[in-house]
């Protein structure tokens, strides 16, 4: 058991530094699911429903939101979709009011020394806010310890309704 807690933990490595998630080596899936849940009046209706899973694979990936979605259901949970994403960071916002997802296109810039150009390397970052400004405001923020230059490309809301990171769990 120990063995494969320390696989884990080196096969998927991050750290957690001032609500910034660095992820190295992992893998993001947004899994679309169709949920039986209460409604107002009591009634159950079906939600259709996007969240961001941090997994090993597509198995791993359906096994963690089933995991985290089946709680807050009434009734049926069907898994629709797993497709991986191409989100490098993540920064969360401990905010009462950030309950959107914006995801960040930005490109890193670095100069080739042996031709003298510039270089563009596209990256995604999602950034958990309240609004298009709390977005930009938190996107700027996270990177601030950064040594590279960057530049924002585009800001766009996502239908994300959570996302969730690996967590090692504690026995």
């Amino acid at each position: 058991m120990v063995v494969c807690k320390l696989f884990l933990t080196f096969a998927v490595n991050f750290r957690i530094n001032k609500k910034r998630i660095d992820m190295i080596g992992t893998n993001w899936y947004e899994c679309k699911v169709e949920a039986e849940k209460a409604a107002e009046g009591g009634m159950n209706k079906v939600f259709k429903e996007s969240y961001m899973v941090d997994a090993l694979n597509f198995t791993d990936a359906e096994a963690r939101i089933t995991k985290e979605i089946a709680p807050f259901c009434n009734g049926s949970l069907i898994i629709k979709n797993i497709t991986p994403s191409n989100i490098t960071e993540l920064f969360t916002n401990e905010a009462d009011d950030a309950d959107k997802w914006y995801k960040v296109k930005h490109n890193q810039i670095t100069i080739d020394e042996k031709t003298e150009t510039e270089k563009r390397k596209t990256f995604y970052t999602l950034v958990q806010a309240a609004d298009f400004r709390g977005a930009l405001d938190r996107f700027v923020e996270g990177m601030k310890g950064t040594l590279v230059d960057y530049e924002i490309v585009s800001i766009q809301e996502t239908p994300l309704m959570d996302v969730f990171p690996f967590a090692v769990q504690e026995d």
